[in-house]
């Protein structure tokens, strides 16, 4: 047989399946309907287990767990379009509506700003990327730019979320999960360690290497070139340069930016000493106040989900019948219980969109508890 006649075969397969889905879809919509009217369940998962069960059985073993994951994904689309012709909306999507009418339609050019660290952090230098003319107060830690916030001293507070090489900034995400905080924007900032000492220091004096822990894993591969040196991690890259200048020694240095080299007086040993050029940092706007500004894109959930088989599966294909991209997942384990995870979803989708008002509307059914972080757009 010609391969046109078995292509010919296959589209008139496909014409009687599309007529025979979506007449599946028009039943199934009325049977939610029905459930709806008298107050019984959506989803019933022991049916939905037994009509798995029963379609990979007709299908036979080479087909049944082929069959089996098109059913899975048939049910999720039925979801989909169940929620989508019954949609109510939900406390999180009329809160949500509020904060986009509230929010002023230009961003703050000249707040009150917290950042961690001393002058010269990288968190001064994308807090100047996301503000025109921000005032910038400094703390020792992040809970103390969370706290700061809380107390109203800030209006906002700048945080590195993740980095290219190093991962996630587990504290911050574990800081955001304790504080009523939203996301307002984000930016990525390329960053460049050097190797910082005070003048007339040489490679060959130095014994003791500072900086913070993450800028000392993105540098790992430049520190296994001084086996018998110290390597000491302190609170931020700055804090470390500051360090160095302060303490007058010829024997100490510290990964951290040429802005920090101009602004203690300092001397570049070796300048770019990161693992991979292109090593950016990720950093987070949050405020106490939920805020939604124009030409939002982006969006941050946490969901604690089932603790079963499938749970996250039914989110991910949720997504992905709404046609949202997921450009993060990252599991966080939850502390005060055993081999149970928080997920955290980077979503792109505007706030205006069909898709992400039916999502907002979505989140009860699918997990257990989840967390809005907020929308933003990311500042390039």
């Amino acid at each position: 047989m010609e391969l046109s006649e078995l292509r010919n075969e296959i589209d008139a397969i496909d014409e009687q399946l599309v007529k025979l889905f979506c007449q599946r879809m028009d039943i199934s919509a009325k049977v939610a309907d029905y459930k709806r009217a008298h107050d019984m369940p959506i989803l019933v998962p022991a049916r939905e287990r037994q009509i798995l069960a029963d379609v990979a059985e007709k299908a036979g073993d080479e087909m049944g767990n082929y069959t089996r994951v098109l059913y899975s994904m048939i049910f999720e689309l039925s979801r989909g379009y169940q929620s989508k012709r019954n949609m109510v909306s939900s406390p999180l999507h009329e809160k949500i509506s509020a904060a986009i009418e509230a929010t002023p339609k230009l961003f703050p050019q000249a707040p009150m700003v917290a950042c961690q660290g001393v002058e010269g952090a990288y968190s001064q230098l994308a807090c100047e990327k996301i503000f025109k003319s921000p005032f910038i107060m400094y703390f020792k830690n992040f809970q103390g730019v969370f706290n700061a916030i809380e107390q109203g001293l800030c209006q906002y507070g700048i945080l590195p979320i993740e980095n290219s090489t190093a991962g996630s900034v587990n504290k911050v995400y574990d800081l955001m999960i304790r504080h009523d905080f939203s996301i307002v924007r984000t930016f990525r900032l390329k960053v460049y360690h050097n190797l910082l000492a005070n003048k007339g220091a040489s490679l060959s004096d130095i014994t003791e290497i500072y900086s913070h822990e993450q800028a000392i894993s993105q540098c790992s591969d430049f520190l296994k070139g001084f086996p018998g040196v110290k390597v000491i991690p302190v609170e931020n890259t700055a804090v470390a340069a500051q360090m160095v200048a302060q303490s007058g020694r010829k024997d100490i240095a510290a990964l951290s930016s040429r802005n920090c080299a101009e602004l203690y007086g300092l001397t570049c040993l070796a300048p770019s000493v990161q693992d991979k050029g292109n090593n950016h940092t990720r950093f987070i706007c949050i405020s106490k106040n939920l805020e939604v500004y124009p030409g939002s894109d982006k969006t941050s959930i946490m969901m604690i989900l089932p603790h079963r088989p499938g749970s996250l599966y039914r989110v991910l294909a949720r997504l992905f019948t709404l046609g949202i991209n997921v450009t993060k997942l990252e599991s966080r384990p939850l502390p005060d219980r055993e081999f149970e995870f928080m997920f955290y979803f980077d979503l792109e989708t505007s706030i205006y969109s069909e898709e992400f008002v039916q999502l907002m509307c979505e989140l009860d059914d699918l997990c257990e508890e989840f967390k809005y972080l907020g929308s933003y757009t990311e500042v390039v």
